[in-house]
């Protein structure tokens, strides 16, 4: 009687055993792993949207990173610049309205992304974690899809997670003066002319004709 009880309790162990390694390895297999080596492809991108609220009129800007390296950055007061789909026309500041576009090295814009993904963007248990030091006034926002990655929430990172939301600052001071950045190629950034421009040019170039005829009837 005792040999069969500890022939049952080995064979249960034996099969606790089993089902502990079948266990860990689901795990193994359903376990995501948010810090990736990022990958040089068009596919990859990241948006940023920055305001600060402790200045009037409160200005936008919003930054468009692809892993080709084409950056497109929007900046003004209206809501256009983090808002595709605003519809207050009716606005103040719906004019308010810059863009400029630009191509960039892609493997400079593959360091930026890895910066990023080091700093724990897909990682939920670090990104959702509060701070007891907000940044009031300011916001940040990202949406991001890295090697088959996304992360899209609309939360304040500031204050979520303050460290990561200061990297994203930096990626935005960076590119909306594309100038200062480094491994940049500029081959758009003219800004298109208001209607108006050309004829203040024609009229200022009248008025220096005239000043310049004026000038030399006094001359002779």
């Amino acid at each position: 009687m005792r040999d069969k009880l500890n022939g049952m309790v080995r064979r249960w162990r034996f099969v606790g055993v089993l089902l502990a390694l079948v266990v860990c390895g689901g795990c193994g297999i359903f376990w995501d792993d948010p810090y990736v080596l990022v990958t040089t492809t068009p596919l990859n991108w990241v948006e940023v949207h920055y305001y600060n609220a402790n200045h009037e009129p409160v200005r936008r800007e919003s930054v468009r990173v692809t892993g080709a390296g084409f950056v497109e950055v929007k900046s003004g007061t209206s809501r256009r610049v983090s808002d595709s789909f605003a519809k207050s026309m009716g606005d103040a500041t719906w004019n308010d309205y810059n863009t400029q576009q630009f191509q960039v090295d892609p493997e400079h814009v593959r360091e930026v992304f890895q910066d990023l993904v080091n700093a724990g963007l897909f990682d939920r248990d670090k990104t959702f974690r509060g701070t007891k030091y907000p940044s009031p006034g300011r916001f940040i926002a990202v949406r991001a899809a890295i090697d088959n990655k996304t992360y899209s929430e609309t939360v304040n990172v500031f204050e979520e997670d303050p460290e990561l939301a200061e990297r994203l600052y930096n990626l935005v001071r960076e590119f909306k003066r594309p100038t200062l950045g480094r491994k940049m190629t500029i081959f758009a950034t003219r800004p298109e002319p208001k209607p108006d421009a050309e004829d203040d040019d024609g009229k200022k170039g009248d008025k220096d004709k005239k000043k310049a005829a004026d000038g030399g009837e006094e001359a002779k």
